[in-house]
């Protein structure tokens, strides 16, 4: 998992895609976390993704490299409801904290992804080694 972490953190920017009815939507992240062995991100109950993310939990999420080799991630987003998992997500990117995110902030949602499924593919759609979850 650290390789996958590692991958995305290099990455900086990386981007996810929910479901609004029969409509995919992408969106740009930039964090991510190992909180207790899983790979986390942070959602804010606000938004159109996380209304998304609870009718249809499935999502994928990609990156590519400066190779671009391409990493892409397929799961169920699981929310944790964990103060615990807020305070290391705010440890982890203080920016979260001058966006107005605090521990106990009902909005400030931290959500892990089960059921992964990887791919791990160079430019031309080789499957590559090197990463695994």
């Amino acid at each position: 998992m650290m390789k996958v972490l590692d991958f995305l953190k290099q990455a900086k920017v990386f981007y996810a895609a929910t479901v609004d009815g029969d409509q995919p939507r992408v969106r740009p992240l930039g964090f991510v976390m190992d909180y207790n062995g899983k790979l986390c991100f942070y959602v804010d109950s606000r938004a159109n993704m996380y209304k998304q993310m609870q009718i249809n939990p499935k999502m994928e999420i990609s990156a590519i490299d400066e190779k671009m080799n391409t990493l892409r991630l397929t799961g169920k987003a699981v929310f944790l409801n964990s103060e615990d998992a807020q305070a290391k997500a705010l440890e982890v990117f203080p920016m979260l904290a001058k966006m107005g995110y605090k521990v106990g902030l009902e909005a400030f949602q931290v959500y892990s992804l089960e059921d992964i499924k990887m791919s791990y593919t160079s430019l031309m759609g080789e499957n590559l080694e090197g990463i695994e979850l």
